[in-house]
């Protein structure tokens, strides 16, 4: 898999920013709750249907199994919380869904409104900020990604129903992917008044794996525990998925909702036609012989660059891209479980792939715990307050050299 940090591409800030999110920062506060009276905090973590997918895979479980048996884990260990991200990417598939109708409808009047690209990957993120600054970041998605969706739910919404202050909440991530840690210390992700990041710390599939070896268990031994509905996308003691990608089904759900608003046609199923690599896919909506959505999945650098070039040459057709990072995506993540001694990696991933579309999908629309919550914690607050918590902003970086500071 393709860990964007690899490539030599972040600084030495954001390398300390990495390493000072781990597993051991999350056992430092369960350590400090047990031993102080009075300086206690609530420990929230948020999983990733993708890390419960590798674990899963692992210790020979279905993904809700493995999901009951980490919540049993992490409450053992002292944890308070353990929710899960399908939630918060609920929010993030019906904001991209919106955000696309909005940029279709202003295509005329604003060049820069299409293709819309996604912007769940961190990965992909850092390299348009670093790589091509200003010139790609009016295409990216604003919507925030699942990790920092359940970010303004856990220090808003449930920070106010318990009572708490944001800072009173220790919130950890747990990701397929180590680029996650970077998106959890953006400054856009820092409550100011609060002095508290929305997502303290994140850790990997693979430092679960760890941690479970560091006290000696074995999930499949540990006794399942009922999952926590209040953020959770769950039917009875089973979790629910989306369509769609392992990476989130982004392209799936924008598609289905734009075919329905824009042109009032219904779509069962959509037809993926592999381009260069099962890595580059294309989905189009036709009438009566005429192109109406043109929508692709781009993942892998290499793809990526591809897309990229052709924007910047005026030849890109899609109206809608969804990009990652890591090629075959989110569940190929470079925080993920490793393959054991001697097991293939594309049949490890297979499996991960097996395991995670097995949960029975709900479409996001029908979810209505989510749309309580639209209701009464985004109308509460106002379409402005609404916009800063469900959305996010990009910024064209650039490196100091030699006192001369130069695009990167």
């Amino acid at each position: 898999p393709a860990v964007f940090f690899m490539n030599g591409c972040i600084t030495s800030a954001e390398s300390v920013l990495i390493t000072q999110q781990s597993h051991e920062e999350l056992l430092k506060v369960l350590r400090n709750n047990k031993a102080s009276a009075t300086e206690q905090k609530v420990v929230v973590v948020s999983v990733s249907p993708q890390s419960r997918a590798s674990l899963a895979e692992r210790f020979d479980l279905s993904s809700s199994e493995a999901g009951r048996r980490l919540t049993a884990f992490f409450k053992g260990l002292g944890v308070h919380h353990v929710f899960d991200t399908s939630f918060s990417r609920t929010f993030s598939l019906l904001e991209s869904q919106r955000e696309f109708v909005e940029r279709f409808q202003r295509k005329e009047q604003d060049s820069k409104s299409l293709p819309m690209l996604t912007s769940a990957c961190p990965g992909w993120i850092c390299y348009a900020e670093k790589t091509h600054g200003d010139f790609i970041l009016p295409y990216i998605s604003t919507t925030r990604s699942p990790q920092q969706m359940m970010g303004s739910l856990v220090k808003g919404y449930f920070a106010e129903q318990q009572g708490l202050s944001p800072q009173q909440i220790y919130h950890v991530a747990v990701m397929p992917c180590f680029d996650k840690k970077l998106e959890a210390s953006r400054s856009d992700f820092y409550l100011n008044a609060s002095e508290t990041r929305e997502v303290d710390c994140v850790i990997t599939s693979g430092e679960v794996q760890k941690m479970l070896e560091e006290k000696n268990v074995s999930l499949s031994d540990v006794e399942p525990a009922p999952l926590d509905t209040m953020f959770s996308s769950v039917s009875g003691d089973e979790f629910l998925s989306h369509c769609g990608s392992g990476s989130g089904g982004y392209l799936h759900h924008v598609f289905t909702y734009a075919a329905k608003q824009l042109f009032g046609e219904e779509v069962e199923e959509l037809t993926y036609k592999t381009l260069r690599n099962k890595d580059f896919q294309e989905v189009t909506l036709e009438k009566d012989g005429v192109v109406l959505l043109s929508f692709a999945s781009t993942y892998g650098f290499r793809n990526i660059q591809n897309l990229v070039q052709k924007l910047k040459r005026g030849k890109s057709p899609y109206h809608f891209v969804e990009v990652m990072a890591c090629p075959a995506g989110c569940l190929n993540g470079g925080g993920q479980v490793r393959p054991l001694p001697g097991q293939n990696p594309k049949e490890l991933l297979q499996k991960v792939e097996e395991l995670y579309k097995a949960e029975r999908p709900l479409s996001p629309e029908d979810d209505t715990r989510v749309a309580e919550l639209y209701q009464s914690w985004l109308h509460s607050v106002g379409e402005e307050r609404a916009k800063e918590l469900l959305h996010t902003r990009y910024h064209a970086v650039e490196k100091m050299t030699n006192g001369l500071t130069m695009k990167w």
